[in-house]
């Protein structure tokens, strides 16, 4: 399965340690050169800018077709990111995105691409025995303040009958 990934699940993946966990769910895991700009060069010093530059299961791609890159971005409104992630999946046929943007999420589902966010890749991390403890990872997200909702949170907790934050 090709896999296709936006910047911020890297970031947030580096910012709570678990980046490295990656590759065992997906040994290889593309990212556009647009995302790779965001992270290691504009992202310089901070959280996954060396992780991303280092590690060798990323494989970073230029986009082939620029201009459904920028019509996407006029049609859109989405960051660069975003969309280069969701044309960068469709141009090498990849099954997956790692994506966090609801606006961004939301066209790739359209564009008929299967969707994981960070937090459904801690919850596959948990079924893999990768991790041990969903509530941390999630409580470490919430001390590294990352933009989610304690209340999904919770929900997504109870779904693995596990106690609320």
């Amino acid at each position: 399965m090709k896999v296709v990934a936006d910047a911020t699940p890297l970031i947030v993946l580096a910012k709570i340690g678990l980046l490295d966990l990656l590759p065992k769910l997906h040994p290889r895991v593309h990212i556009s050169a647009e995302v790779y700009d965001e992270v290691v060069v504009a992202g310089a010093g901070m959280p996954g800018a060396s992780e991303v530059a280092k590690a060798e299961w990323i494989e970073v791609k230029q986009i082939q077709r620029r201009g459904d890159l920028s019509e996407s971005q006029a049609r859109f409104g989405l960051g660069l990111g975003e969309l280069s992630t969701i044309v960068l999946a469709k141009e090498i046929n990849a099954t997956m995105v790692l994506i966090d943007e609801a606006r961004g999420r939301h066209l790739a589902k359209l564009e008929r691409l299967e969707v994981r966010g960070t937090v459904g890749i801690l919850e596959n991390l948990l079924r893999r025995r990768e991790i041990d403890d969903l509530r941390a990872a999630f409580e470490n997200l919430l001390v590294h303040q990352v933009h989610l909702d304690r209340d999904l949170l919770n929900r997504r907790l109870l779904l693995f009958g596990l106690p609320p934050l």
